[in-house]
């Protein structure tokens, strides 16, 4: 027997396995128990909810020989020939394949002859709205009066497209949005089921992809099942096969993007890119982070509404507390449109690298949110002193032009030969030490990725963004008693790891006293090999 896919092979078969569309259960189960039946039903709602599902439910219960409380029994002849797709009491019809007039007259001649079995004919219509005009009008006399026996159920995604004069003849039943606790607990008993092990967090993270839909949430998950066969589904490998990225890449694209460094936001595009990622989805994705960082600022406990790990949660809070409102309002809006227009681009790339630089560049653009973009960073700019004279702009100009170049009492060349040699291991270890790091502890790899490690009275000195970095870093958590690490702690011991000798470290934030782009030791550090070689 070929493979059937697990939103097939999953599909409710009672009315107690449907999930999350309880509202419309227990009316159904009632009507069924009171016989209170209707000869006409539309089932509305965004795909994947179950509206065809519970349409063929609901055709067997009617037609069950022994319903049990409301259900159908999946035991009697009629229940199985059903399930089969061979009764001759239920007729589907795809109006997306077949919207003329002809097919509709078809089971209009069909209405007139009575069932063979069971009670009821019921005639399913999926996609009703893509019928024609004529296909309408042709169908609303017999929806309107149709023999006892027959029963019509109307499937639509788009209940705007469908006249008045149909809707008003149907009982309208609207299928919500699946929650992603509700479709990742089902997915957990789903691979329960086929015997598979996965992680919880990989799971939520599908079900939150599917987007409300349990149908979407299945494929994707058989998909993933598909390319690790054998394996334990992990959160990781999800993102791998998804082609999604993770919290921490968003994190550090935030920050060059508030820290105005297109080279930056390139640098994370093109790591993106390298992996294999989907452009579409990584827009989807930040647009989604920026959103969860709007959420984090504006609820009362984060940690209740946001579906995240205590480690990817404490990153986005912290994240959170660094960027305003109304800087990632616009961020979202930004990211929104262009997710709008990437969908059909064929050169995706080049429209997201145009976005970022508008995000990084607000002074691109005159609308209002723009403009308050742009007052925040001269505020930023104001409180870190970073705005010269003039006269000292012309000087520098000149001093360049002339092929003098001003170092304002900084000597690279001279550091770069007075350096220590513990500091010169470090620096030539630092990717190595902050790529572990970010293994260890995620929020102290974002925050070393946008750090400049600088020399201070012979001691490694690391400048942070800004004040909550250092204080992060520099956090004593209490744990049963016991006071932990902190995160400097812990990257001192990686230090010592990666070069084998105990380092001094000082830290710091930018306050905009130095230039930290003359200091930086990993500039410095290459200069001095170069001179060597």
């Amino acid at each position: 027997m070929s493979y059937l896919a697990l939103y097939r092979k999953y599909r409710p078969q009672s009315f107690e396995e449907v999930r999350g569309q309880d509202h419309i259960v227990t009316t159904l189960k009632n009507q069924m128990k009171t016989g209170r039946i209707g000869h006409a039903y539309l089932f509305c709602g965004t795909r994947g909810t179950g509206k065809t599902s519970v349409a063929k439910l609901f055709a067997k219960a009617v037609n069950c020989e022994s319903p049990v409380d409301g259900s159908p029994c999946g035991k009697c002849s009629v229940c199985r020939s059903i399930d089969s797709s061979v009764s001759m009491n239920v007729t589907e019809l795809d109006a997306a394949s077949n919207n003329s007039v002809e097919n509709i007259r078809d089971i209009i001649e069909n209405v007139k002859y009575s069932p063979t079995e069971g009670k009821y004919k019921v005639f399913i219509i999926d996609e009703v709205h893509m019928l024609s005009t004529s296909a309408f009008n042709a169908l609303l006399k017999t929806l309107e009066e149709p023999p006892e026996y027959v029963i019509f159920i109307l499937a639509t995604t788009e209940v705007h497209k469908i006249p008045i004069t149909i809707l008003s003849r149907c009982q309208r039943y609207d299928f919500k949005r699946i929650t992603t606790d509700t479709i990742a607990a089902c997915l957990a008993d789903l691979m329960k089921s086929e015997g598979i092990e996965a992680e919880d967090k990989a799971l939520k993270y599908i079900a939150r992809v599917g987007d409300g839909s349990m149908r979407d949430a299945q494929s994707l998950l058989d998909q993933c099942i598909a390319f690790y066969i054998g394996q334990k589904l992990t959160y990781d490998k999800v993102l791998e096969v998804l082609g999604s990225v993770d919290v921490e890449v968003f994190a550090k694209l935030l920050r060059y993007i508030k820290a105005g460094s297109a080279d930056g936001c390139m640098t994370i595009l093109d790591e993106v890119l390298a992996t294999g990622r989907e452009l579409t989805q990584f827009v989807a994705d930040f647009a989604g982070y920026l959103r969860n960082l709007l959420l984090a600022q504006s609820v009362d406990d984060p940690y209740e509404v946001l579906e995240f790990s205590k480690e990817n949660m404490e990153l986005i809070v912290h994240e959170a507390s660094i960027v305003d409102g109304e800087t990632l309002i616009r961020y979202i809006s930004i990211m929104s449109e262009l997710l709008n227009r990437i969908r059909y681009a064929s050169q995706k790339r080049l429209l997201i690298e145009v976005e970022l630089i508008k995000l990084v560049r607000p002074q691109m653009q005159t609308d209002y949110s723009a403009l308050l973009d742009r007052v925040r960073v001269l505020e930023e700019k104001l409180e870190n002193g970073d705005f010269v004279s003039n006269t000292s702009s012309v000087r520098e100009t000149e001093n360049t032009v002339s092929g003098e170049e001003k170092n304002d009492g900084f000597d690279p060349e001279a550091l770069a030969k007075a350096l220590p040699e513990d500091i010169v291991q470090v620096i030539n270890s630092w990717t190595q030490i902050t790529s572990r790091m970010n293994g260890i502890d995620k929020l102290s790899g974002t925050m070393l990725a946008t750090a400049v490690p600088v020399e201070e009275n012979g001691k490694l000195h690391i400048v942070f963004k800004n004040d909550l970095d250092v204080k992060t870093m520099q956090f004593k958590n209490e744990m049963n008693g016991t006071v932990q690490p902190t995160r400097i702690d812990i990257l001192k011991n990686e230090i010592a790891r990666a070069t084998g000798k105990n380092v001094d470290i000082t830290v710091g934030y930018d306050d905009g006293s130095r230039d930290l782009k003359k200091k930086d030791l990993r500039k410095v550090v290459k200069l001095a090999i170069r001179q060597v070689d």
